[in-house]
């Protein structure tokens, strides 16, 4: 797949008492983003998938504004052409792994008909090494297999950029090594926008060029992987990025 352009993101968000207002670049690369539960991650990969409105901001992928609030331009989520990986994985239950995939490539608006539809997505399958999966639906999958399937729909969808939220937290430490190998070789060859949302230093040193810091709805320091560990933004990254895992539960103060 050929070199995307830049996501550019500029949000800002109101619900209740919590406040996000964000700035992010993110080029060809991935880019973890980081912080305690609460700091407003997922909100923000959700404001830029199109799932949450900011109440201002502008968000744009290349040349292409999917969202500014003074030009009222608000582009429906599945015009965005950004895949999204939920913590849960978000398979269909009533489809099997195949049918997730075909789905995917059908909302790509690639115009193939059903039969190449089957077979590119079984070519996505055999490529994540889970052909023998083709026909279960996801309550007979383990969490590593499930999370493979939810890998090949994404990457099936042709997306423009990539959006993950804890995509290792749920696997154990086998599965977690296989999935993480088998998403930098994606990454690689997808060559996109990509934003991962993580608590695992894991994921950060085998998948991210730089690390975003996220405390209290704000991006308080974005920089390379080595000099985010050697100058933390606050004590959460000092803590995650230099050995001892946090609790993401405890705010930064």
């Amino acid at each position: 797949m050929r070199s995307q352009a830049a996501l550019s993101i500029r949000s800002a968000y109101t619900v209740g008492s919590f406040s996000l207002d964000a700035q992010l670049d993110v080029g060809v690369e991935t880019v973890a983003l980081i912080g305690p539960n609460g700091s407003g991650k997922s909100t923000l990969l959700l404001a830029t998938l199109g799932i949450r409105t900011p109440t201002q901001g502008r968000i744009t992928l290349g040349n292409h504004v999917v969202f500014d609030s003074e030009a009222e331009i608000d582009c429906p989520t599945e015009e965005r052409r950004m895949a999204y990986l939920p913590q849960d994985f978000g398979l269909f239950p009533f489809l099997t792994a195949v049918g997730n995939i075909e789905f995917a490539i059908a909302c790509a608006g690639t115009g193939i008909g059903r039969r190449q539809r089957q077979e590119r997505a079984m070519a996505y399958l055999e490529q994540f090494g889970i052909v023998r999966l083709a026909g279960r639906h996801p309550h007979q999958l383990s969490g590593g297999e499930r999370q493979r399937v939810a890998l090949a729909r994404a990457i099936a969808s042709e997306p423009r950029a990539l959006l993950l939220d804890e995509p290792t937290a749920s696997l154990d430490v086998g599965a977690r090594a296989e999935v993480r190998a088998l998403l930098r070789e994606s990454l690689e060859h997808l060559q996109i926008p990509t934003l991962i949302v993580t608590h695992d230093e894991g994921d950060i040193t085998a998948l991210a060029r730089r690390v975003a810091v996220m405390e209290a709805g704000r991006i308080v320091g974005c920089a390379s992987a080595e000099e985010a560990a050697r100058h933390p933004a606050n004590a959460f990254a000092d803590r995650l990025l230099n050995g001892v895992r946090p609790d993401p539960s405890v705010a930064v103060r």
